[in-house]
């Protein structure tokens, strides 16, 4: 039987530090989302200033990232591009930018959803808190 990685507690942790610390250092105010690869939420955190809105935006993005296995700004741009169709697809609410796979030997483990800044910087501290990772 095949076996893959998964993240345990201790990644989250670390994902969720290093999301954090790249969100404080730019001083933005966001909320950040991990979940597992099924979507399920592991962590959430929402910085002090952070719109309450984004305490349920962060957790889709995330979501949609992991059950897509893509980042979630793919599917922004087949919106943008005019497929609205694409609107209706079941269990994908977060088809913002900010929304980032975490993929280990080739795995999908889990996502991280940022919410509360440009989508663009979403990304950015999801991806830094992914890099972690590696380190």
């Amino acid at each position: 039987m095949p076996s893959k990685p998964y993240l345990n507690f201790a990644d989250v942790q670390k994902i969720a530090a290093a999301a954090h610390a790249e969100a404080v250092a730019n001083n933005w105010a966001v909320t950040i989302a991990i979940c597992d690869d099924g979507g399920h939420l592991l962590s959430l955190q929402r910085l002090d200033g952070a719109a309450p809105l984004s305490s349920h935006i962060a957790p889709s993005k995330a979501k949609t990232a992991a059950l897509g296995r893509r980042e979630s700004k793919v599917y922004e741009d087949i919106i943008n591009n005019g497929r609205t169709a694409f609107l209706t697809v079941p269990f994908v609410e977060g088809m913002l930018e900010g929304g980032v796979p975490v993929i280990v030997d080739g795995h999908v483990i889990g996502a991280v959803g940022v919410s509360g800044v440009k989508s663009d910087q979403d990304a950015q501290i999801a991806k830094a808190g992914i890099a972690a990772l590696a380190q």
